[in-house]
């Protein structure tokens, strides 16, 4: 997985890089982490389509106390709609396990 100092070597753009390091600092903010956290570069970039339904679990995991407090359920019950709702890597190999946000959202939905 792509950490945020990996991207920030890989970016071309300085507008790109800037934004970045701005959902970086806005991620960390929003969920409680310190300013020197590493981030899933998932949680401050986008697919080339903006459409991938995936999150990585450590994306979704580190979002769960945010989660829990919005939703006004146990950051546990969270954890565990999280483990429940992976889906792990194609054909067991291929790429990395995600959680699908919508799938998670009805499951935690359904949990109230």
């Amino acid at each position: 997985m792509a950490t945020t100092r990996a991207l920030r070597a890989e970016a071309t753009s300085q507008k790109l890089r800037d934004s970045i390091a701005q959902n970086v600092t806005d991620y960390r903010a929003q969920n409680g982490l310190a300013t020197n956290a590493p981030v899933p570069a998932d949680a401050v970039t986008a697919s080339g389509s903006g459409l991938d339904p995936h999150i990585s679990v450590e994306n979704a995991e580190l979002q769960a106390v945010r989660v829990a407090k919005a939703r006004g359920i146990p950051v546990e019950k969270v954890r565990e709609l999280i483990k429940q709702n992976t889906d792990s890597a194609d054909l067991g190999f291929l790429g990395e396990a995600g959680v699908n946000v919508l799938v998670i959202n009805l499951a935690l939905d359904e949990s109230r």
